[in-house]
């Protein structure tokens, strides 16, 4: 298995070190989008919009149902309470941090409140338009950072030293996973997350199952939540230097579902940063039913980064798919990093 996983290495490698825009281009396009953003706010709204980036908000983040007014809801300026120009101008913002398809994925996922509001009898906690978008710090500083969050979606990035540092935690959710009827019946929100993963676990020789596949049950949720400190999994199923070199390539696949959400350089540098980080630490593991429809979990990990799925609930037809950093989630560590030797220079 150590021959064919040194014949996959290269292959993974020219995947990930070929960024397609400069280094610091999605700073840039953050920091004077997210200007224009805010210089359109008026004052009661910025109160609302923007939050000091080491406050304790910028860890708040959550991907179920909040309430819309009142004690427990999120903080930030909503879709709803904008402008047509001020929406205009959020969407961009969006954009700047995502890629096409992952742009593409995020308002997908947000129309699908629609259906559930639909589905629950024209619930008032379903919302399209109850989505999120709260500033953390100056964009015309060195270190800021924003987030855009609502149900089923929480996408949060660091900006540090003119660079984009972080671009987790990173979530995507879609209910249903499959929609069952209605003019969109048969649209699949997030197929990539759960199509290569299951056929990257039905590829497994039964040797191999035996390393991968912890539980027949799959748990009910991802274990992580929206825990703000993760930590690694003990058991971690079977290693990406114990795969063949078809598995290897998709698992560096099902990598790449989750990275590609977010623009092209910024994924060029995360994916560096896991190869650097070992291949061959690489693992992957599974819970619950193989087939499609029997309820089912994964995780892939690596050193420095974890990718958790679970499809249980709602007859599994209920998809939760995080990206998380184990120390470098809302860019903790190179922040912690600039200030240490900001306060030394002092």
């Amino acid at each position: 298995m150590k021959r064919l996983f040194l014949l996959v290495l290269p292959v993974f490698c020219l995947g990930l070190l070929s960024p397609s825009l400069r280094a610091h281009e999605s700073a840039e396009e953050m920091a004077a989008t997210a200007g224009a953003f805010l210089a359109s706010l008026d004052p009661e709204q910025k109160t609302r919009a923007v939050y000091p980036l080491t406050g304790a908000e910028r860890e708040n983040w959550v991907f179920v149902p909040k309430p819309f007014e009142g004690e427990g809801m999120r903080r930030g300026l909503t879709i709803k309470e904008m402008r047509p120009d001020q929406r205009h101008l959020a969407y961009a913002l969006l954009s700047t941090g995502l890629s096409h398809r992952g742009y593409i994925t995020a308002l997908q996922i947000m129309s699908l409140e629609q259906i559930l509001w639909e589905l629950e009898n024209n619930s008032p906690r379903r919302d399209t338009q109850m989505y999120y978008l709260t500033l953390f710090g100056d964009p015309a500083a060195e270190n800021w950072g924003w987030r855009f969050e609502g149900h089923h979606l929480s996408l949060n990035f660091t900006i540090a030293g003119g660079k984009v540092v972080a671009g987790t935690p990173n979530f995507f959710a879609s209910n249903p996973g499959e929609v069952l009827s209605g003019p969109r019946a048969g649209q699949r929100v997030l197929p990539g997350e759960e199509d290569v993963a299951r056929a990257l676990v039905k590829s497994l020789s039964d040797e191999q199952r035996k390393k991968a596949v912890l539980d027949a049950k799959s748990p009910n949720d991802i274990l992580t939540s929206n825990k703000n400190d993760i930590a690694p999994f003990e058991k971690s199923g079977i290693s990406f230097a114990d795969l063949t070199e078809a598995q290897a390539k998709n698992l560096h696949e099902l990598i790449g579902v989750y990275v590609h959400r977010i623009r092209p350089d910024v994924a060029a540098d995360e994916l560096a940063a896991i190869e650097k980080a070992g291949l061959g630490k690489i693992t992957f593991t599974w819970m619950g039913g193989l087939e499609k429809g029997e309820g089912h979990y994964y995780r892939v990990q690596g050193p420095t980064f974890l990718l958790e799925y679970a499809n249980t609930q709602n007859q599994a037809n209920h998809v939760h798919a995080v990206w998380r950093d184990f120390d470098g989630d809302f860019g903790r560590d190179v922040l912690r990093e600039h200030y240490q030797a900001h306060h030394k220079a002092e």
